[in-house]
């Protein structure tokens, strides 16, 4: 199912890109767009989960990894049935993660510092099991192809500006105008179609992973409470991979909100409480930290 829904995705992300090529140049635009976008499809199942890392600046965790973060996501990766992804660290103060990775053979997860410094180890713990989740029903395929997609449409939807008004027959200045706007709106819409079902799905697994759905409600408010203040230059600079990310990372320009592809976190909090039988997460949280105060989050 995860690869018939990759498929459904590329077709989407195709035929809007033949669009805007037929927009700018005609019937000769869309044939041209039709081969860019079957080398940018293939190149995208390829490479796109190494694309995104590098976007992100994140880097390979190597023998030195006084947290246990490897060991963690081995142990969580036994529990979900999964090969060992790879760990990859992003240095920003910002708490948040994805994975990504065409399949479960070939998929990493990507936390932050900001993440290991902000939570406990349970908390950690959550988040990575809702990770794997991802990793497990095949989303990391399509959040990274969808993150390129995005980004390629958006960039050819400013080209618009320079060649589409120039046309004979072509959408004039104002279909131009608009069409720089819709373009990139109608890609997040693509991200959007997948996202709630997909978090709340990965929501659930990750909390069977982790055996404890409070550990991931709490680490979702936590990280919440984080992106909500804290800047991820980062994405901010490649907002159409942030909704690969376990809560969105963008909220530092006004154009963020058109990226708005998470579900209410509330809501997610909410769904894992009562799997939980409705014990709240933030008494289990202030509990936990009286009782480790002084051995921090790693203790």
């Amino acid at each position: 199912m995860g690869y018939l829904k990759t498929a459904m995705l590329m077709a989407a992300m195709t035929a809007l890109f033949m669009g805007i090529g037929y927009l700018l140049a005609g019937s000769g635009g869309a044939v041209f767009a039709l081969i860019a976008a079957s080398a940018m499809n293939t190149f995208s199942w390829w490479n796109s989960d190494k694309m995104v890392l590098r976007m992100h600046n994140a880097r390979p965790v190597d023998g030195n990894d006084p947290h246990g973060l490897v060991r963690m996501v081995a142990d969580l990766a036994d529990n979900a049935g999964l090969p060992m992804p790879e760990v990859y660290v992003i240095e920003t103060p910002q708490p948040n993660a994805f994975a990504t990775g065409r399949n479960p053979d070939n998929a990493a997860v990507a936390v932050t510092t900001g993440l290991m410094q902000r939570l406990s180890r349970e908390e950690l713990a959550g988040v990575v099991a809702h990770e794997l989740a991802h990793i497990r029903n095949h989303d990391t395929a399509i959040m990274t192809v969808t993150a390129t997609f995005a980004g390629a449409v958006t960039m050819l939807a400013n080209f618009a500006l320079f060649f589409g008004g120039r046309r004979e027959g072509g959408p004039g200045l104002l279909g131009t105008l608009a069409l720089m706007f819709l373009a990139p709106l109608a890609a997040g819409l693509v991200q959007m179609a997948i996202s709630r079902t997909r978090e709340y799905a990965a929501d659930k697994a990750g909390a069977e992973i982790c055996g404890h759905p409070l550990w991931l409600a709490s680490a979702l408010e936590r990280i919440q409470e984080g992106a909500s203040r804290i800047d991820n230059d980062a994405a901010e600079q490649n907002p159409a991979t942030a909704h690969m990310f376990i809560i969105n990372p963008l909220h530092a320009h006004a154009r963020d909100s058109l990226f708005a592809t998470h579900p209410s976190t509330a809501n997610r909090v909410a769904e894992l409480r009562k799997m939980s039988g409705g014990v709240s997460a933030g008494k289990r949280r202030q509990s936990k930290s009286r009782s480790s105060s002084k051995s921090g989050p790693w203790g």
